[in-house]
Order: C-alpha cells, then structure tokens, then sequence
C-alpha cells in the first residue's frame, strides 16, 4: 500500500524525473508504511531493476548526509534580462535581493538550500520550462509562474494594499484611506499559494526536507502543504508586524489565515509584541492557551506542539564589510566628505512607503532649524529614497508631500551652496548606499510602524569602517574611536534591540526634532560609548546567527514527528491534523458493542449540548427520539445513565 504523500508525489512527478534530480531513494519510508517504487515481472527484469536501484541507493547514501531546506519567499533571489536579439534568458544572482539569498551564505555547509519563489521578470509560457530547468540547474532555485491577472490581484491587490496596511494598523474606515476587502483578491491569494504548493510537492521529500516559509504573502501555504504531507517539518517567519487581536479580527479570513499559522511546526516573529499579538488572537478567536516553558513559549494545538520563536533578524556582516572594502566604496566616500565638509550630516534611508515617516522627518527637520539659527547653513538632512514596491494612489501622494515639504524647507533655509534637505531618488548600489552610511553623523530612522527595519544596523557597521576606507579618509584608528548616533522610532521592530538609540515618538514633532538635535550635539564620548554598543550587539546578532537559530529551533520543534499517528479534520482552508500516540487506537463500533454487550454494569455519561441537543441549539429541548433512546438506556438494570452540563 502506498502512503498518500507518497501518492501525491507519484502523481505530479514521475520516477525518472525524481532519478534525474538524484533525489529519491530506493523506498520511500513513512512511520508505520513502507512502500516499494516499482515491481517487475521477470526474472531478467528484476536482475536489471536491482542494480539501478541499488547505484541510485548508493548516490543517495553519500547525499543523505546533506539536510536540504526548502526556501519558500515571493520572489526569487534572481535577476533575469534578456538578451537582444537570440531573445535568450540570462540568469544571476541578484545580491541586493535581501535575506533569501544571504541564508545561502550563513547555513552550514553540509545544508542544501533550495528556492522557491517567483520572477522579478515576466517569461513566456513557451520557454518557462527550459527557464526552470536552466534556474534549477544552475542556481537551485524553482520558480512559480503566477498568470499576469492572477499575479497582479495576488500580489499588488490583496498583498500590498489590504493585508500590508492592514498588518501596519491602517484600517480603510472609508475608500479614500484605501482598498477594503475584495473576494475577488482573496481569491488569487489563494490559487497563488496553491501554485507555490504545487512547486514545493514537486520537489519535496518528505523524510528528510525542512520547508522554511517567508512572510505575510504565503499565509495559505502551511495549510496546503499540511493538506498533503501530514509529517511535513514546516517553519514560518513572518517579516512584518503581527497587529493586534484588535484590528485583526476586522479580516474577513482571519481564521482561515490563522489556521495557516497553526499548521506549521514553528513560527517566527521579529519581537515579543508580534509573538503577543498572535497568541493572543489564538486564544480570544480560537481558544487556544500558550505555555512558556525553558525559554520556549508553545501552543498545544490538536496534540502537536506549535513553537512560537521570537528571533530579530540581523544584517549579513560579510556583505556589508565586503561593500566597505570596495574601492568604489572609498572614492565616494572621498567625494561626499569633500562635498559635505563643514556640515553635520544626518541621513534617512527608506523604501517610498507611507509607512516610513519620511515626511515627518522633514518636519521635524524645518523646526529644528526654525529653533535652532546655530544649525542654518551647517545641517544636512540626506534622504534617500528607495523605489516603492508597490503602486497606487497612496504612493503617489508620499510622493508629492515629500517633495512639497523638502521644497518649502530649501526655500526657508537655503543658501547659494547650501540645501538643507537632499532628496535622492534611487535605487542606489550597495557601495552607494555605504558611502553615505560612512559619512553620516546621525542616522535617523521614524518609520510609523515597521516590522524590523535594518537601517540603524547597517549604519553602525558602516560607522566601523574598514582599513580601506580608514586608509582612503586618513582615519588613525587606534586614534580615533569609532562613533555614531541613531535616532529611531519608537514602533520598529529593531527598536528594542537597540537600547542606546535615542527613542522618539515619529508623530510627536517636538520629540522627533528635539531627538535629532540631541543625536547631532552629543559629545564625542557619548557617540563612541553608544556606537560600541551597538557594534557590539549587531556583529554578534547578525543574519547567520538569527539563521542558525531558527533553523536549530526548527529541527527541535519537528523531531518528535515520528512518534506520532496523525489525523486530518476539516475542510478547505480550516484543515488540520490530530496528533496522537502510536498507541492510540481508534475506537471501531464493532469493538465498542461487543465490549458493551459482555459487561454487567455500566456507566454511560452524556454531555448536553452536543449530545443530547445540538450544539448552539436554539431550543434546548431534547427531541422525541433522544427522550425514546435515553428511555431504552435507563430500562436496562444494568445500566446507569448521567447526563452531564454546565449550565
């Protein structure tokens, strides 16, 4: 008999597609099932079949020592142009493509890392199998290809303009504050989970493959993935802010989301609030009690054990010391010194979002200078701005303000020589940007709400240095401390950990401009103790760390899936499985008579409502034919019947 994950497999991929990718062992082993792949009928057959399996037996040996993890995001690390011309695809790694690809880099050796995701570039059908061929091969990755209508609705729709504002405490009280919820989006949320799905059963083995899920945009694809491999060892990260019970009950498929959570294995936030917020909607919606035990807090959810980790995620050392050692790094370092010499420079980096506060920095900025005549012609606010990743109406109007904002303030303040607001529009090279991370005497951060935000972390190692960028300014370091000064909101998830920041409230004026202007007057001693703090903790709790960890916690959360029998129940996107005992034996009617039939004295408790009555039943009189079968109980002397309620 086969199992049915290994049903399922049978049926979306083919034995000799599983040889060719080397992935497949001679039998496939499930608790308690055991099935063979393949029969023969001859003699001759059998002899031939052997030795294949057995070569291919022997390559899996020497590739089972290497766990694989799946890496499920929405977009792939790649970037893809075509080449004029032949029209032919070129791949590379896109290293400003965020933490999907820097996991590659920071898991151990022996960890084959996998990607799922999509394209940043539309491909024809016509050449997306020779595309996902070509990506598999060369850079381990798969890609899922969303239909352009589907994708649009999917990710620009239901992703980034209801479940993004909504996850960051905007709630579309009327149509002007933004889209509300549209059936037709929740739709191609679904179906593109189910498509990411597919990708992952077709790749998937169910022994050995840990499946890692990414953020708010694959909320479905625990559920679906549970759906089909009930021992599936499954972890979620979710790299936004988790609201609070309060706004998320306004979803109209909260339970539906909620319930993807609770088919995972263990789930990761950023901080201790998003961790809050979600057991907290846990137990008012679903009833669900947490228990905090040596460190791990756990969700008893139908017999398994859901962990709940709270992990910040940190920067990629390697990179940002790699981009500081750059000799393009150096020279425009040297420029910006020289453009900027004599001036206090402080610096904002944010995505165009109207989440990032960016116009209250502004703000702030015009009345630090209004308060403040010392400052005229000395301080410099660099604000860059990073391409949006959606679009709308809502980004058109961040737009506007803040060019209209940094336009008033130039005109107050400005001098021939002399800008105190620079806008710059990117994207900017990683050089670029740690260019002016070195530069800047304050960073100030003052998102509204942000699920982690690694700007402060990569100022301060940028602050650091390099000795090629200490060699290019002429910077004794032994001599001179390193120092820096950040300003940070006091709603991002990076907040907590950096407790020598100067905390503000972003929609305080007065806070924010009184912040920034302790961050630029502080004294040297101040600037060098909390920079040495900072460092000290960023260098220690980078990516590889936060890698590391959730990956250990992964594996502890999942090892007890061999001792268990599991069971599904519901339908659709409320589906979850039991989890019991291989003890457990499920009770058969035929048992359950005969064992009632040879017994001489029994006692029968019957629960009320749900039993007797039907649960949340209107009328609370039991029918007719309850009253007949509790008549027929109670006449056998051998019997004694309670009925048990609350009320």
């Amino acid at each position: 008999m086969f199992s049915q994950s290994c049903m399922d497999l049978r049926n979306l991929i083919s034995v000799e597609d599983l040889w060719y990718m080397n992935r497949v062992p001679k039998v496939i082993r499930v608790p308690g099932l055991i099935s063979e792949l393949g029969t023969t009928s001859t003699t001759t057959t059998t002899t031939t079949t052997t030795t294949n399996s057995d070569e291919i037996e022997n390559n899996n040996n020497n590739r089972v020592s290497r766990k694989r993890i799946i890496i499920v995001s929405n977009q792939l690390p790649i970037r893809g142009t075509r080449v004029e011309g032949t029209g032919q695809w070129c791949f590379e790694y896109d290293f400003n493509g965020g933490l999907a690809l820097e996991l590659r880099d920071v898991l151990s050796a022996d960890v084959e890392v996998v990607y799922v995701g999509c394209l940043k570039v539309e491909i024809d059908e016509d050449v997306q199998d020779d595309v996902a061929a070509q990506l598999l091969e060369k850079f381990r990755c798969v890609p899922v290809f969303l239909p352009n209508e589907i994708r649009d609705k999917y990710y620009h729709g239901f992703c980034k303009h209801y479940l993004w504002p909504l996850f960051h405490y905007m709630l579309p009280m009327m149509s002007v504050h933004g889209p509300r919820f549209d059936r037709e989006q929740w739709t191609a949320y679904t179906i593109s989970n189910k498509l990411f799905a597919n990708r992952v059963t077709e790749i998937f083995n169910p022994e050995d493959d840990y499946v890692w899920i990414n953020d708010y945009h694959l909320m479905l694809l625990p559920t679906l993935l549970r759906r089909r491999f009930y021992r599936v060892k499954l972890g979620f990260f979710l790299h936004s802010p988790f609201p609070s019970s309060e706004i998320y009950r306004t979803l109209p498929v909260r339970e539906e989301i909620l319930h993807g959570l609770l088919n995972c294995d263990l789930i990761g936030f950023h901080t201790f609030d998003y961790a809050r917020h979600f057991l907290t909607c846990c137990s008012r919606m679903m009833g669900i009690d947490y228990q905090s035990k040596r460190g791990y807090i756990g969700l008893d959810y139908h017999g398994r054990t859901i962990t709940v980790k709270i992990l910040p995620v940190g920067v990629h050392m390697g990179h940002l010391q790699r981009d500081l050692s750059h000799d393009e790094t150096a020279k425009m370092v040297k420029e910006l010194k020289e453009r900027y010499n004599g001036k206090i420079v402080m610096l904002g980096l944010d995505d165009m979002d109207m989440f990032k506060g960016i116009s209250f920095k502004i703000k702030a900025m015009k009345q630090l200078l209004c308060g403040q005549n010392v400052l005229k012609g000395k301080a410099v606010l660099i604000q860059i701005l990073n391409p949006a990743r959606s679009r709308g109406q809502d980004i058109q109007d961040v737009e506007s303000e803040i060019a209209d904002l940094a336009k008033e303030t130039n005109e107050m303040f400005g001098e021939p020589g002399y800008e105190p607001v620079v806008i710059i529009n990117g994207p900017l090279s990683s050089q670029e940007k740690a260019a002016y991370y070195a530069i800047a005497d304050c960073c100030v951060v003052t998102p509204v709400r942000d699920g982690m935000n690694l700007v402060p972390y990569k100022y301060t190692v940028c602050r650091q240095g390099s000795p090629v960028l200490d060699e290019a300014l002429g910077i004794d370091k032994a001599a001179q401390p390193k120092k820096s000064m950040i300003v940070v909101s006091e709603f991002i998830g990076c907040s907590p950990s950096l407790s020598g920041a100067i905390r503000v409230n972003p929609w305080n004026i007065d806070d924010l401009s009184s912040g920034m202007y302790h961050g630029i007057t502080a004294k040297d001693a101040e600037k060098e103790l909390r920079h040495e703090k900072h460092y000290k903790y960023i260098s220690t709790h980078d990516v590889s760390y936060w890698a590391k960890s959730f990956d250990h916690d992964l594996v502890r959360a999942c090892k007890l899936h061999d001792d268990m029998r599991f069971w599904s129940m519901g339908m659709g996107l409320r589906f979850r499985v039991v989890a019991l005992s291989k003890n457990f034996k499920k009770l058969s009617m035929d048992h359950a008579v005969w064992t009632y039939s040879g017994m001489n004295n029994r006692l029968i408790l019957l629960d009320y409502d749900g039993t007797v009555i039907p649960e949340n039943s209107a009328d609370k009189t039991p029918s007719s034919k309850v009253i007949s079968v509790l008549n027929s109980l109670c006449s056998d002397p051998k019997n004694i019947v309670f009925i048990v309620s609350g009320k």
